[in-house]
């Protein structure tokens, strides 16, 4: 089944009825009743279109866009559709005036939805939410853009701008009606009550953008960065995540010199996982040199690393002779891994420590102890503390699927956990702010801007208080009336409502995707 829409605005009241008797024959459907007809070529007689097409009428303004809208749902064969589509333009001879131009085209790419905005059946926020719904590719994808697709954001920004009009207003009545008319507050204690509005609404603006950020890690993605030494494993682990040969595996090492991005569902967060070159140092003695090419795989191996949101850090186990000739399984972060962490930003970045090979272990040793090793070394060294427990994994057991010694399981279940503490809202109370995790990147922004412009009223209120004794009325009302103008115009471009000057503008940002 395909569905086809005719829409119309209001000065083409004839158009509907028109195409209906165009393509079928007998009495216009009820509107908002489904009604089978068949539809027919309108100018080659007796030719069937289609046998048993599905008709209904939705008559403004309670519909999509705000206007008529003739649904045409036709059997979703190719060659149906294509013939249905070349039938419409050709109803009757309908005219524009004396100019000759059929007024019977094609929607140009996003027409529905901006008629659907200039008839106010859906604001910017909405819009941009079913742009992300159509674009979900995972569960949680789908979920926040169903949060945004609700009228809930659009009214709390909203609420917002008009906190900052009425503060505004109040501001202002000191500017025109100071001399002539008597307050029962004096005009240090109406700015100190606007102020105390104002820092209210910067908190809720701050939760705001947050999580705003935090929604952002569902609606682009994860980004994840596998570093380690060469010959670590980390092409192994990326292949078994991602359930096929992504990356080549080699027992050379140094196998990896570029950066092998690879997006994968994990448990229901959209995720991208970067293979990178091993980091490693030139041992002393060592005939194996660090080649030009293997020198600019290290370079991106930690650009990468350095903008990713989670860092997995593969440390493998090596057997080593002892002294007294007993062999010992051992952990090592060399250098160059310790000095690419310590140049991590802790406060966005998370780093997952994992010990690969644990199939190497000996039978008088465990993984508890491996671990432990681990955590002695991350302290020795002052490394970044890890998001989660330590983990261990077999790249080897996970190719021969034994049971789940692999620890691959396990390894994506924590990880999925700590997406979910990662893109929790910020706030105590989730169902009152869960919606603000559908905010877009121009929302954002645009928020971040909003909370300058306040910040801007505090700085200049609070420098005049100091200033100025507080019954000399020497706080400057134009200057922090005006940051509180530009705060609530940034909130009416986030929804396209209000005073908005460059709406096309705003527009132009929203539709281009």
């Amino acid at each position: 089944m395909h569905n086809i829409d005719v829409d119309h605005d209001n000065l083409q009241k004839t158009l509907h009825p028109v195409i209906y008797h165009g393509l079928c024959r007998g009495k216009p459907p009820k509107p908002r009743q489904a009604t089978i007809r068949t539809l027919y070529h309108p100018h080659e007689a007796g030719e069937v279109l289609d046998s048993q097409a599905l008709i209904l009428h939705f008559p403004a303004p309670k519909t999509a866009t705000g206007e008529d809208v003739l649904e045409l749902h036709v059997h979703g064969g190719t060659a149906v559709i294509r013939s249905v589509l070349s039938a419409i333009p050709l109803v009757s001879a309908i005219k524009q005036g004396s100019s000759g131009v059929r007024i019977i085209r094609y929607a140009e790419p996003g027409e529905f939805t901006r008629r659907a905005f200039y008839n106010d059946r859906l604001d910017l926020t909405q819009i941009e939410a079913l742009g992300d719904t159509l674009a979900a590719q995972t569960q949680q994808q789908r979920r926040i853009a169903v949060r945004g697709n609700s009228s809930m954001l659009s009214q709390k920004y909203e609420s917002w701008r008009q906190q900052l009009l009425y503060a505004r207003g109040e501001l202002e009545a000191l500017i025109d009606f100071s001399e002539d008319q008597h307050f029962d507050e004096s005009p240090a204690q109406l700015v100190t009550s606007v102020t105390e509005q104002v820092l209210g609404l910067q908190r809720q603006i701050k939760a705001a953008m947050e999580n705003a950020s935090r929604g952002e890690l569902l609606r682009n993605g994860i980004s994840l960065a596998l570093l380690g030494a060469p010959n670590a494993g980390k092409s192994s682990l990326l292949n078994q995540i991602v359930g096929r040969e992504a990356a080549i595996v080699s027992e050379e090492a140094g196998t990896t010199r570029d950066v092998i991005d690879v997006g994968v569902d994990v448990g229901g967060f959209y995720c991208t996982f970067g293979d990178l070159a091993g980091l490693r140092t030139k041992s002393v003695g060592s005939q194996f040199d660090i080649g030009l090419v293997e020198q600019e795989g290290m370079k991106r191996a930690r650009e990468r690393a350095l903008v990713a949101d989670v860092i997995i850090v593969l440390v493998p186990i090596e057997r080593r002779q002892s002294g007294d000739g007993t062999w010992q399984s051992h952990l090592e972060l060399n250098a160059e891994i310790a000095a690419t962490l310590k140049l991590c930003d802790i406060r966005r970045q998370k780093v997952v420590y994992t010990i690969n090979k644990i199939d190497l272990i000996g039978p008088n040793e465990d993984t508890a102890a491996m671990q432990g090793l681990m955590q002695q070394q991350l302290s020795d060294q002052d490394l970044p503390a890890p998001a989660l427990p330590i983990l261990a994994v077999s790249c080897k057991s996970c190719q021969q699927r034994s049971q789940d010694y692999g620890g691959l399981q396990p390894l994506l279940a924590s990880l999925t956990g700590l997406f979910q503490d990662m893109t929790a809202t910020s706030k105590l109370d989730p169902a009152n702010w869960e919606s603000s995790l559908g905010a877009s990147h121009r929302q954002r922004i645009l928020l971040e801007q909003c909370s300058n412009e306040l910040r801007n009223y505090l700085d200049q209120v609070n420098r005049d208080l100091i200033d100025h004794d507080l019954d000399d009325d020497g706080v400057d009302v134009v200057l922090a009336a005006e940051c509180l103008r530009s705060a609530a115009d940034y909130l009416a471009k986030i929804t396209g409502k209000g005073q908005v000057a460059n709406i096309e503008e705003v527009l132009g940002v929203v539709f281009e995707k």
